[in-house]
């Protein structure tokens, strides 16, 4: 597979949000998950939904993607409040969450993954079979339309790097009617080339017209692509910003991490200035003879 330039301007943004949380809170027993957050994102625009891990992020998508219903608090489309009755209620609503763990098969071609779950077929009856044909075709069509080449439909996704294996799944939720695109860590595991792959096609969604919300802790990933930021902490909001509003070492301290690695900081010049070594030290290992 190989990646195409793209420029991707913003397109002008509705001011009716596609989709909103307003002062949703969530408790599983006695753990407090959420406490009265809110969260907004418009068509052509990316929120960048950032925190540290146990921040509360993963529980707010579920509950955008139809997996939890909040025990407080609206959700709403278009201007309207809704029920999400289900992840499947959610996906034909036009929300599309890619979750870490992408839902794809890695001994399965690109094709057969592109519509697992929505796959296509000819004939009738006991002559039924998957069309191949029509799945090969549209697979190269939608992942050409973001950019990515692919040489042979019957590639083994397993045998995808990480970027191309996300653009897949990105492309195939859009295929099927996404207004919203949900992207859970997209590139949390992955290196900075691969990252950039993800990065540049998650604008191209908004430029698309789609409204994006982008989770993530790296907020090094988050900035170039951002035009909304909102930050959780504790299961609690801790801010919305716009673009230019805030700096990276804004967005640290307000996740909650700015204070330890500032700590951490000062501890170093402390023990630096004390004449205190704080170079690695090889570890000690002893070995019986004959061992």
């Amino acid at each position: 597979m190989t990646t195409q330039p793209l420029a991707t301007p913003a397109p002008e943004r509705s001011t009716v949000p596609v989709l909103e949380a307003r002062g949703v809170s969530k408790t599983f027993g006695r753990v407090l998950a959420l406490k009265d957050v809110s969260l907004s994102v418009r068509a052509g625009e990316i929120n960048c939904l950032l925190g540290d891990n146990g921040a509360g992020k993963s529980t707010l998508i579920k509950m955008l993607s139809g997996v939890h219903r909040p025990d407080d608090g609206t959700l709403v489309m278009d201007g309207e409040p809704v029920t999400l009755a289900s992840p499947h209620d959610a996906q034909a609503r036009g929300i599309a969450t890619v979750f870490q763990d992408l839902a794809v098969l890695p001994l399965m071609s690109v094709s057969r993954n592109f519509f697992l779950g929505n796959e296509p077929t000819r004939g009738r009856g006991i002559f039924r079979r998957f069309d191949m044909e029509f799945a090969d075709r549209t697979a190269r069509e939608q992942m050409a339309q973001i950019g990515i080449t692919v040489r042979e439909t019957s590639q083994l996704v397993g045998t995808m790097s990480g970027g191309e294996r996300q653009t897949l799944a990105i492309a195939r939720a859009e295929h099927f009617g996404a207004r919203v695109l949900i992207l859970d860590e997209p590139t949390s595991a992955l290196g900075v080339k691969q990252a950039a792959i993800v990065l540049r096609h998650i604008l191209k969604a908004r430029a698309r017209g789609l409204a994006v919300i982008f989770i993530t802790h790296n907020v090094q990933h988050a900035l170039p692509v951002g035009d909304r930021f909102t930050i959780l902490s504790h299961g609690r909001s801790a801010g919305e910003f716009m673009r230019g509003a805030v700096s990276l070492d804004q967005l640290l301290a307000l996740m909650g991490g700015g204070k330890e690695l500032t700590d951490l900081s000062r501890e170093l010049e402390q023990l630096q200035a004390a004449g205190v070594s704080v170079e690695a030290q090889p570890a000690e290992t002893s070995m019986e003879a004959g061992g």
